[in-house]
Formats: C-alpha cells, structure tokens, sequence
C-alpha cells in the first residue's frame, strides 16, 4: 500500500473512531447533567418560573434510568451546546403506543397518537417527569392506595362527591374489592369522551357495574340485594328499554349516580326515600310534579317516612310497564298490592287516622269483586283517586271531590249526573257512615237467623219424629197401613216445565251469584281449576238465568189469571188462619205433646209459605238485579244510594233465599224420611195414594167424596169408572186419579 494511501485509510479510521465517540459523550446523561445537576437552575415558561433541574437519584430510581436523556428529549442539536431554550415537548406515546388504549378515560391521549401532536393532558401531568414510579410499587403515585388523591389533584370536585361516597368509605375502610377511579375509569368497555347519553355508553355502564355487583362473589357476598334483584333490571321497562335502543333509559348511574354513589340508608343518596322523587323526577318531570303536589307528596316532603314514593308502588330493580299484568301498578294488581298493605294497616289507621276500612269497602264493592274475580276493565283505587295526583277528598281539585264526581265516574260511566255523587262511595254499612244501609242489613240479618233458624228447629223435629216412627215400622212395632195403587195428579206437564225453569234458574243464580261475590271461595277456586269457562261466564249465565226466571214467573202470572186449574192452584195456596193452627199443632205433634198428627188439604201450610216466599223473593230480586243490570240509568234517576239499596237487598235476599230453600225445600222433596231418596212428583206429575194418605189427606177424602157424588149423580157403578185421560191437561182437576 502506498504511502499516501495509508494516511488517508488512517484518517478515514480515525474520523469513524473519534466521530462515534464525541457523538456519545455529546448525549450521555453525564453531559446534561453538566448543567442540569443544578437544582436552582430554572427557566421562563408560559409566565411562570419554573425548575429545570434534575435530582440524578431520582433519575436513578425511574423505570426510564437505563434511558439517554435525548430518548425523550428531541429536537435540538446536541452538538450545540447549551441547546436552543425551547424544544419539542416529550411525546411518551412515541413509545408507548398502547397508552390511549389502556387509558379511555383520556381521549386526548388517543388524538395525539393518530396526530402525532402532544395532548392536552399529557402523560407527564398524571405520571410527573423525572420522578416516574411504576404504579405496581407500593405508595406509588398511582398506587391502589394513592390513586384517589393523585386522580384528585385534577379532579378536585369529583374527588369529594367519591370520598363521600359508599365506595369511597369502603376504599378508606379497605374493603377488599372496594372500586377506586381507576377500576371504572381504566375499564376499556367503557368510552368516554361524549356528554351526551348514548345506548352503547349506557350499555356499558351497566355492565361495569354489575362485573362487580353481581359477578364479584366478594363484593356479591356484601350487598343486601339477592343476585336476582340485582339482575331483575334487565327485564324491567328501563332494561328492556336501554336494550331496545332508547339512550334516555335509566341506568345504574341514572338512578344512583356515579361518584356520588351511596347507600339508600343515607341521607344525601339519590336513591334515598327521601330523594327519590327528584331521582325519577330527572326523567318523568311531570309526573313527578304532579307526585309533589299530591297527599304523598306532600308528606313526603314534610318528613312523614310512611309516606310512599315511587319505588314503594312501581317497585326498584324490576319496574314493569302498567300494562304488564304482572306489574303491581297493573289495573288488576293495583288496588290490592300497592293501595292496600297501607290502608288496611292498623298501625297507619291509627299513627295517622286515616280511614282503615277502605281497602276492604272497595274490595266488597263491584268494582272491587269485578277485579277480584279477573276483570282488567273495571274501576280500580287509581281510577277514582288518579295515580300520581291523588288528593284528599275536601280538596276542590280533587278527582273524588263532590263536585267532580261526576266527570270522574262519567269517564266509566256515560252520562253520569250530580246524582252520582249522592252516597258513600265506600259502602261501610256503618250506622254513622250509611245509617240506610245499616238498618236495611241489619234487619235482613235479623230476620235470616230468625226465620231459617226457625226453619232448622222445624225440620228437625220433623225429622226426629219421622224417622222413629219408620224405625219402629221397621222393627215391627207399628203395623204400616197398606192403601192402594192409585196414582194421583199433582203437576200436569205445564206446571212441570214452569218448575224445571224456575229450578234450573234458580240454581245457576246462586251458583252464578256466589261465585261473583265471593270469587276467592274456596269452592269457586276448585270449580275454576277444572274449568274456568263458567267461571269467566258467571255475569252472562248469571243475567241469562234471570232473564229466564223472570219470563217463568210472568208466565205463571198468566198460568193463575188465565187458566181454571191456575185460578184453582191461587185459591188452594191462600194463607188461612186453619194454616196457624196447623202450624201450632205440627209443633205439638213433633213434640210430643199431642198424639194426633194435623191433616192437611192440598197444600199445607208448609208449602203456601214456600209458594209465596218465591213469589216475594222473585219479584225482589228481578227489582234490584234491573237496577244493578242498568246501573247508570238507575244510578242517575235513584242516585247512588239507591243503587246501594238495591244491591244490599238484592245480596241479602239471595241469602234468605237461597238457605230457604235449602233448608226447607230440598229437606222436604229429599231428606224428609218420608220421601227419601227423592219426590219424583216434579217428573213423574203424580204422587201415590200412600203419600196422598200422609201429606194430604183431606184432599184425598175430598177426591173420594166428589167421586162418589159424581158416581151416584151419575148412576154409574163404581168398578166401571174409567181412568181419566186428561191427567196431564192443563184444565184438570187438583187430585185427579189414575188407576194403575
């Protein structure tokens, strides 16, 4: 090689050996902390003084120390030494490209990687400079520990309402599993950046807070709330909603607020009862102005912690739609869940002296048995007393108010009148509240134990001497007298198809009648669970059934005035003083204060008081159940008061009525020993001449006795008498017999 050559290779060598090295010494930390070192060192920035020294300990301990100054530094000449004053901003996301992601509650964070521009809140502003602890080390800035009061540093306003809050006692009180900012706010499902309400921000919000309420056994374990109230929410109007797509739904948030969260228990909670009008108020503004201004509402807002507010009647977590027929606030649910436990309480009657008997007056009312037996279109406690405005009755605005009354019950009722409001609206029978109603209830009840009381002594003494005397038949003691074969007529065909309507309609009514009164009876519940179809027909089998009754009845009316065997069965059934005695007499014979048993004609006294009990209890009955039928005609023209009447007599006869005949009636054609099994004469038409000979005799004696006239008049022997072929006529005679 050439001299010449050999210097160059030399200098060239030495240049890339002495290049690199300056270059290295020109940018080690040695180097700026030359200058740097110096605590006091400081400069102008924005108006403000401000320290550019660096303690090289604290440089030392950083996760950065094995890092050159300029690898965050840039943008000076480092050969220029001292450096230009002003240099490019240290951007750490250069480095940490996955920060915007794993901090979303900073989307400036992500702006600035996609524009490569330095932030508005910078790395440095939270995790300071030089003096970088990695959050991971105990007492770090960001520690678990510290995070609270480092987030707070900026967020001073939001610090507080969290240190008051119930998570933020549990995080002083180190509760494990306790959330601190960074367990919401670093959760990646949850994006920011946005003051409006969004469905997917919601969304997550919601799921934020049940990863810890429902999905944290720990923190599970704590709350007073069962895992399936807390997952109620998804099925209720406001989760269905916010599943639906509707952002103005409530939330966790919404309704409990966010760092402000706390108990129930506590005063300042949103979701105190206290506060929560103005909770839900936040979204039903008007609603909730019509709440303050109700009875409630005001209570509530002087204090009274019995008064309810939203959440008592519309429930918390599972809120459902009014419509929902298993919503409490439903119309078949709302009396009877939401307005009864508190007016039917003992406790509140008396604290606060409202009226305790409301509750149960409504349920015995119409209304209240419409809805206790299913009904969904029928008046409840709120479509009187309106829902949210409900006021005491003496207020002038209130929907019960006297004078509104009528609009009020006109939006059930068509055409209702001033009328409508004359009586009590809950029926007490109370000699104070309704003294009419009183007195026409309680002489109804006075005569039912009186006259079926009588009833039962009656037939038991009857049945006492009956079946002695059978039983002494029986046992030969008494030789039974054997009479003939003759069958005689007891109800022609006519007669027999006005009994089978009136028995058949009879019985659908009671049946028909008691299920609408008493709906929850236990024999009605058994009666549905076989088949609910008359159950769900009872109001129409039970009008269709005394429409029937009363087309019988008017055409016995014409059966007794236009017919010759009608107007003889009207003359036969008379009441007549002879019916007193024998009445004595029967009572002495079962006694055994005389041993002669009366004898009776063709009806005795026992079945002319049957006959006009009917006749009595049919035309009171078809009365008051037109009234009822035609309720807002009858209503407007007697006024409501005379509607109750009619509906207190109508319920008390059908009482009377019914135990009459079950007590009289069915003991008389069934268990009379006499008879029993059964008294046929209401299929058959006829009755033998033993039970002639036994139930009335004197009608038999007076048959025989027209005969033998008859025969004599006639000159006609007796054994060439032939069988009457009009037994079934409408025009035959009482007793005419037939020959077997």
């Amino acid at each position: 090689m050439k001299t010449s050559h050999r210097f160059v290779v030399i200098g060239l060598l030495c240049v890339l050996l002495v290049l690199p090295v300056e270059v290295v010494i020109a940018q080690s930390r040695a180097d700026c902390l030359a200058c740097h070192s110096d605590l006091s060192l400081t400069m102008e920035k924005e108006g403000k003084t401000v320290s550019i020294g660096v303690d090289e300990k604290i440089l030392n301990s950083s996760p950065h120390k094995n890092l050159a100054c300029i690898a965050c530094h840039t943008g000076f000449d480092p050969g220029n030494i001292p450096h230009k004053q002003t240099i490019t901003p240290v951007n750490c996301i250069t480095c940490h490209s996955d920060a915007p992601f794993k901090h979303p509650f900073h989307p400036q964070l992500a702006e600035a990687y996609t524009s490569h521009q330095a932030p508005d809140v910078s790395c440095k502003d939270c995790h300071g400079t030089h003096d970088i602890v990695s959050p991971k080390v105990e007492g770090s800035k960001f520690s678990a520990a510290r995070v609270v009061e480092s987030c707070g540093e900026c967020h001073g306003d939001v610090k507080e309402d969290y240190q008051k809050s119930s998570h933020g006692m549990a995080i002083a009180a180190k509760v494990n599993g306790a959330p601190n900012c960074l367990t919401c706010h670093r959760n990646p499902i949850v994006p920011t950046g946005t003051s409006q309400d969004t469905v997917a921000l919601k969304l997550a919000q919601e799921k934020l807070c049940l990863s810890c309420h429902l999905d944290n056994p720990d923190v599970r374990a704590r709350m007073a709330p069962s895992a399936g109230f807390i997952a109620a929410y998804e099925n209720s109007v406001h989760g269905k909603a916010l599943s639906g797509g509707n952002p103005r739904a409530a939330n966790c948030i919404d309704c409990h607020g966010s760092h402000q969260m706390m108990k129930g228990v506590e005063p300042a909670s949103l979701v105190n009862r206290a506060n929560i009008p103005n909770t839900c108020g936040k979204c039903h503004s008007d609603i909730a102005e019509q709440y303050r201004q109700s009875v409630h509402g005001v209570a509530v807002a002087k204090g009274v912690k019995d008064a309810p507010v939203c959440t008592d009647c519309h429930g918390e977590h599972n809120i459902l739609k009014h419509g929902d027929p298993r919503s409490p606030v439903a119309a078949a649910n709302v009396s009877s869940q939401v307005c009864s436990p508190c007016h039917s309480s003992v406790r509140l009657s008396s604290k606060y002296g409202i009226a305790g008997d409301r509750s149960q007056t409504f349920a015995d009312s119409y209304h209240g048995l419409a809805i206790r037996g299913g009904a969904v279109e029928v008046a409840n406690c709120a479509s009187c007393h309106s829902a949210h405005n409900i006021k005491p009755s003496s207020d002038p605005t209130s929907t019960v108010n006297k004078a509104n009354l009528a609009v009020t019950c006109g939006k059930c009722h068509p055409g209702a009148n001033a009328k409508f409001a004359v009586g009590a609206v809950h029926v007490a029978m109370a000699s104070k509240e309704d003294p009419t109603l009183y007195w026409i209830s309680t002489m109804y009840i006075i005569l039912i134990v009186s006259v079926i009381g009588g009833m039962v002594i009656h037939n038991l003494l009857d049945f006492i001497r009956k079946s002695r005397r059978k039983l002494m038949i029986r046992r030969g003691l008494v030789m039974e007298e054997h009479l003939g074969h003759t069958l005689y007529v007891r109800m022609t065909i006519s007669e027999r198809l006005q009994h089978g309507a009136l028995l058949i309609s009879f019985f659908l009514l009671v049946l028909t009648g008691f299920m609408l009164r008493y709906p929850e009876a236990w024999w009605v519940v058994a009666l549905r669970s076989i088949d609910d179809h008359l159950f769900t027909l009872r109001s129409l089998v039970h009008r269709c059934s005394a429409v029937v009754m009363v087309a019988a009845g008017l055409y016995h009316l014409y059966y007794v005035t236009a017919t010759e065997r009608g107007r003889n069965l009207i003359r036969d059934l008379l009441p007549r003083l002879q019916d007193v005695r024998d009445a004595v007499n029967v009572l002495k014979y079962n006694l055994g204060i005389s041993p002669f048993k009366p004898r009776f004609g063709r009806f005795s006294y026992i079945e002319k008081s049957e006959y006009w009990a009917l006749v009595w209890g049919t035309i009171i009955m078809a009365a008051t159940g037109i009234v009822m039928w035609f309720d807002n005609t009858f209503i407007g023209l007697f006024t409501k008061l005379g509607y109750d009447i009619s509906r207190t007599i109508h319920f008390y006869e059908a009482w009377l009525a019914t135990l009459a005949i079950f007590v009289w009636h069915i003991y008389y054609v069934i268990f009379n020993p006499d008879i029993y099994p059964l008294n046929l004469a209401f299929l058959k038409g006829t009755i033998t001449e033993a039970e002639m000979e036994e139930e009335h005799p004197l009608e038999l004696e007076e048959i025989n006795r027209q005969m033998i006239e008859d025969e004599l008049s006639a000159g006609t022997p007796e054994e060439e008498e032939k069988p009457s072929s009009s037994i079934d006529s409408e025009q035959a005679k009482p007793g005419v017999k037939k020959s077997l």
